[in-house]
């Protein structure tokens, strides 16, 4: 199934927000793998970026945890849709509502201990910049955020027009285009 097969799922009002945090969570592995192979680079040319470490951290953190987010919404996340699929009718209105609530249920967790282990890594510090390790920790309650708000998305209109896949608008393994 493709993200297109689910559109009667999605908001087109958080289109835009999927597409801005498609585009940040890029960059920030991009900008990841810049730093690893800038650092590398420079030990080997014996002039060590003794920061690099900091920064790659906070963009693979920070890249990871907003992709979470974005997978959720679009729906590129594990899950078990084999069996989902397969049903029709109550079973599967059953079937996707016990998924997604796991999901929100993770993604809350995310949000409460996430923002506890932000509040108290202002005990903390990375070195040598000494820069609180909040930072890093601020990551896991914004992606639970964002996993929420995409499930409860997905959970409102499934309820409201149903999980099945509208007929004709689904796209056949065969008729995707190659990338």
């Amino acid at each position: 199934m493709t993200v297109r097969a689910v559109r009667h799922l999605k908001w087109p009002a958080l289109d835009v927000l999927e597409r801005f945090l498609m585009v940040v969570c890029a960059l920030l592995l991009l900008a990841f793998t810049a730093c690893e192979l800038a650092d590398v680079v420079l030990r080997t040319l014996r002039r060590p970026w003794l920061d690099a470490g900091e920064f790659e951290i906070g963009f693979f953190v920070w890249g990871v945890f907003l992709g979470m987010g974005v997978a959720v919404r679009r729906d590129q996340h594990f899950r078990l849709t084999a069996a989902g699929q397969a049903l029709r009718g109550g079973k599967r209105l059953v079937l996707e509502t016990f998924n997604r609530l796991v999901i929100l249920a993770a993604a809350v967790c995310m949000i409460v201990f996430g923002y506890i282990n932000y509040l108290t890594g202002f005990g903390s510090f990375l070195m040598p910049s000494l820069t609180p390790i909040a930072v890093l920790y601020a990551a896991i309650p914004v992606g639970g955020a964002l996993a929420a708000l995409f499930t409860v998305e997905e959970l409102v209109n499934g309820w409201r027009y149903g999980f099945e896949v509208p007929a004709g608008t689904g796209v056949a393994p065969s008729q995707l285009p190659a990338t």
